[in-house]
């Protein structure tokens, strides 16, 4: 491998003469070599969007010379599209406030941009990483922009219509199972009926209800930090620069970003960013009794409940053939726990925003990105290949119903609660009919027990 050096405030390094990093990137390898996640693309992208719109504010006012301004707005363009996506070899685990990340960006689009004006990559000449490609910035309001920036296209683009995707699913399962009439169950015991429709509306409602809170909480994910610089004062930017930038970042992401209200909580907390975690937290453990529930009433097919006839989409077992497994409701499961275990991370790292800082930043974005990206795959793929799918066994359930005791709470009112439970519990022991032990007691005729225990009727108010 060829190399050429490249230098910093600590002194000149070796660098790999194909790579647009620079010194400090190349030091960040060394010392953070830490794990094997690297940082986002995503995350990437929106810094380089930061880059940009920068450059824009600074060409027009003048701060920049035209010919740096554009050469830094195309290498940051051929970043945002991902065609320099090799030159960003960082790990999480860094620096708190991810500078190692932001010197990355800044060092890539300098040499990449001095290449682009004709000069030699290393000698920050005429584009210079931290005079040109960071002026008026700080890694401390980059990086939070960033984040939010990042959560807020990830969101848009990937996890809502996603979720949106199940809950048209689940609304097409309701309407096909609305005259299917089943057992409920409360404790795991059988309880009065309800229909399959019904209980599918339960979960319908529940995501529906996560899409409503998850768009509430991208409204405080629109405010960024950009501005505020070191921390919050906005040291070395012009007056203004905080509007004038984020409206660029606003055009070039048609999201609708605003400055936010004050840039000290921007730097030194990240409370928007708990909160939104804890939307997608209450997604998971929706989504976790939504896929356990579909599973549970798939399971069998002969010694289960058996009620859901389950999509067959491949071997379920490496040695018992024929078997069908409940694998995408499995999958979703995993993923639930672990949205639910990094929520807990953002939790702990939000609550250590020590003064003018919180320097747990890389580890909030990879954990909340992470969590966007698993929810919004795990859920595309619930919705397509096993909610899609999902049939009603009619007769399994017509069975269950017909067995159970749990139709005498319709005699209650008539015959009182005591005198209901009596026939239950012989019903049970005498492994007999409800009717047939209602009918024995001689507290009701058969007319009346057709008409009084009708399972369709049970399913509403009276």
């Amino acid at each position: 491998m060829k190399f050429r050096k490249e230098f910093d405030s600590i002194g000149s390094i070796n660098v790999p003469k194909d790579k647009y990093w620079g010194a400090s990137t190349q030091r960040s390898k060394k010392y953070f070599d830490i794990g094997e996640f690297l940082v986002r693309p995503i995350l990437i992208k929106s810094i380089a969007i930061i880059k940009k719109a920068a450059a824009k504010v600074h060409i027009n006012e003048k701060q920049i010379l035209p010919k740096v301004s554009k050469a830094i707005i195309k290498a940051s363009d051929e970043i945002i599209s991902g065609k320099l996506n090799d030159h960003f070899p960082l790990k999480v685990w860094q620096t708190g406030s991810g500078t190692q990340t932001n010197m990355n960006v800044n060092e890539v689009i300098a040499n990449r941009a001095i290449e682009i004006l004709g000069g030699k990559k290393g000698t920050k000449k005429p584009v210079h990483p931290n005079d040109h490609v960071n002026k008026s910035q700080s890694t401390n309001d980059v990086f939070p922009t960033a984040m939010h920036i990042a959560i807020a296209i990830e969101s848009k683009k990937k996890l809502l219509p996603s979720l949106e995707l199940l809950n048209k699913e689940l609304k097409r399962k309701v309407s096909q199972f609305k005259n299917i009439v089943k057992v409920g169950r409360t404790h795991l015991q059988d309880a009065t009926p309800l229909s399959l429709g019904q209980e599918f509306s339960g979960y319908q409602s529940q995501i529906e209800d996560c899409i409503f809170r998850i768009k509430n909480a991208l409204k405080e994910i629109h405010f960024l930090a950009q501005g505020g610089t070191a921390v919050g004062t906005g040291i070395n930017s012009k007056r203004g620069f905080d509007k004038k930038i984020i409206k660029e970042i606003k055009k070039i992401t048609k999201i609708p970003f605003k400055p936010t209200k004050n840039k000290f909580s921007a730097l030194a907390a990240h409370d928007e960013i708990v909160n939104f975690s804890g939307t997608l937290n209450t997604t998971a453990v929706s989504l976790m009794k939504i896929a356990n529930d579909i599973r549970f009433l798939g399971s069998g097919p002969r010694a289960g409940y058996g009620e859901l006839i389950l999509p067959a989409n491949e071997p379920g077992s490496s040695i018992m053939p024929g078997k069908v497994n409940p694998t995408q409701s499995e999958a979703v499961t995993m993923v639930c726990v672990k949205v639910i275990g990094n929520h807990n991370g953002i939790t702990m790292a939000g609550s250590h925003g020590h003064f003018e800082l919180n320097v747990f930043k890389p580890l909030i974005a990879h954990n909340i990105l992470q969590s966007i990206d698993l929810l919004a795959d795990s859920t595309k793929n619930f919705s397509m290949y096993c909610v899609r799918g999902l049939k009603a066994d009619k007769n399994k359930i017509q069975e269950y119903l017909n067995n159970s005791l749990m139709l005498v709470t319709a005699l209650a009112p008539y015959i009182g609660y005591d005198n209901s439970a009596k026939i239950a519990k012989k019903a049970l022991k005498n492994n007999t009919t409800l009717k047939e032990e209602a009918l024995k007691s001689g507290l009701i005729n058969e007319k009346d027990y057709n008409l009084i225990v009708n399972p369709k009727k049970m399913i509403y108010p009276a």
